[in-house]
């Protein structure tokens, strides 16, 4: 079969100056990514495209076609902030009616159309490929074409997205550091840095040399690779190291970084206890700690695991790898991509922002963990709707934090803060959404990631989109850029 047309009329691409239709693709293999930018297991993939484009710059063409589940994802700023932040660096075409998806007969995200160099389908794979499998496949597909004399090999004259220049660069959550003198430690993902700061913002220390890897030792030696999680105790941060697919500790005496868990590889769901060491995470998105047991968000297999910090083991706490919203016995419930944990004061309750059905959900700490759904109805359920829990409806969250008696929600995919009133089983706007921006220059919130509660009147949000931290003043009824 022929492969449909990819330069349709209307769609905007991204990283060329023009869109290249599928006849000026002939002669080399072609590999469509359909692909979502809040979809984890879309994100998981984007290394092993990678190695591909490395390994045949001028014989293979990956294209991205961005085929948006969330209404949010349907905005092409928002597509833009995801190429930058992934770091693509192939076309994209931005297709917010899913003609090319149709065309093609896709039916899930992610899913992998390879057209040969003779310009028909040689084949479609759904779901997340085996990376040594696919490139092997590919480097067939490459050698019989050579063979065949339909290899052209001619390389993209690609326009690249420029990278922002910014003081943080996609941030991801900012969590408290314990102590006599107040501070907080970021995750600088996009910098590939955790950054510690004092309480008015100013930046007291950088671990992390700045280059993407997973490489143990100094602060300034040791590498990360897009962290977007952490936690911190009086003497170590502790860091979801995303996309290394692992879990760090930072000691805040001497600055050395050290790998707790994870091998560096995406790994299968979580089951009974394992080394960390030894033991692949997929994509821990953030953390939370309570004596000796680390809970992380397991974005990638869909679960919230612990890691022992005394025997060094990991294991599952909630989630059984399939993705839904099911409730019940944290063994055998369903998650969807969590990337967002908080926990509650007394150390009972474990609240969870599950980004992909736009849920908030509780876990009871018992010795029978049990996870309820406090706000979200499915996979495909979001909005912006307050009012009981029944009926309001999130989109794409991925913080949460305990403001007192209520949580606060990073509301991403709508650019707000959203609350959730627990003893009224109410979402509202965070006071009515009613604040005024004291900046000298004023711009919206856009996409944040991460949100904390330091006191009843201080808020403080990682707005992800705007590469910033926002303070908030419930009080004064006004908000600026912390550290402005």
């Amino acid at each position: 079969m022929d492969a449909p047309e990819i330069a349709r009329p209307g769609l905007e691409w991204f990283n060329v100056a023009a869109p290249l239709p599928i006849a000026s693709l002939r002669g080399r293999v072609v590999i469509l990514d359909f692909w979502t930018e809040g979809c984890i297991n879309c994100i998981q993939i984007i290394p092993t495209l990678r190695r591909v484009e490395d390994k045949y710059p001028d014989k293979v063409v990956v294209i991205g076609v961005h085929s948006p589940k969330f209404a949010n994802e349907k905005n092409a700023h928002s597509v833009k902030d995801a190429i930058r932040r992934y770091e693509l660096r192939h076309p994209i075409i931005h297709d917010p009616d899913m003609t090319i998806w149709r065309a093609y007969g896709v039916q899930a995200w992610p899913t992998l159309v390879v057209i040969g160099a003779d310009g028909k389908i040689a084949g479609s794979i759904p779901g997340e490929p085996d990376p040594d499998r696919f490139v092997a496949a590919i480097d067939k597909l490459v050698a019989d074409s050579s063979k065949a004399g339909t290899l052209k090999p001619a390389a993209l004259d690609l326009a690249l997205i420029p990278e922002p220049k910014e003081r943080y660069l996609f941030p991801g959550k900012l969590k408290p550091v314990p102590g006599h003198d107040k501070r907080w430690a970021l995750a600088d993902g996009g910098h590939n840095q955790i950054v510690l700061l004092d309480d008015n913002g100013k930046e007291l220390e950088r671990y992390g040399s700045g280059e993407a890897g997973l490489l143990d030792g100094a602060k300034r030696a040791a590498h990360f690779d897009h962290p977007q999680g952490l936690i911190a105790s009086s003497d170590a941060i502790f860091v979801a190291d995303t996309e290394n697919h692992a879990i760090r500790r930072i000691d805040l005496v001497t600055g050395a970084v050290t790998t707790l868990a994870g091998t560096g590889k995406r790994g299968t769901q979580l089951g009974a206890a394992e080394p960390g060491r030894t033991r692949a995470l997929a994509s821990p998105w953030d953390l939370e700690k309570k004596g000796d047991e680390l809970f992380f968000a397991n974005a990638g297999t869909h679960q919230i695991g612990v890691l022992d910090l005394k025997s060094g083991t990991v294991a599952t706490l909630a989630g059984t790898g399939e993705e839904g919203l099911r409730d019940g016995r944290a063994a055998s419930a369903s998650m969807a991509q969590p990337s967002g944990l908080a926990l509650s004061a007394d150390g009972k309750t474990l609240y969870v922002a599950d980004s992909e059905s736009s849920a908030v959900r509780a876990i009871a700490l018992s010795k029978d963990p049990q996870i309820v759904t406090l706000v979200g109805a499915g996979l495909f359920d979001f909005g912006w709707v307050n009012g009981d829990f029944q009926k309001a409806r999130l989109q794409h969250p991925l913080g949460v934090a305990v403001d007192g008696d209520d949580l606060l929600v990073a509301d991403t995919y709508n650019s707000a803060i959203r609350e959730l009133e627990l003893a009224k089983h109410e979402v509202v706007d965070f006071d009515g959404g009613k604040f005024t921006c004291v900046d000298p220059v004023c711009i919206p919130t856009r996409e944040p990631a991460g949100i904390v509660a330091d006191t009843p009147d201080r808020i403080l949000l990682v707005d992800t989109g705007n590469h910033r931290i926002d303070e908030y003043w419930p009080s004064l009824k006004t908000y600026h850029t912390w550290s402005r």
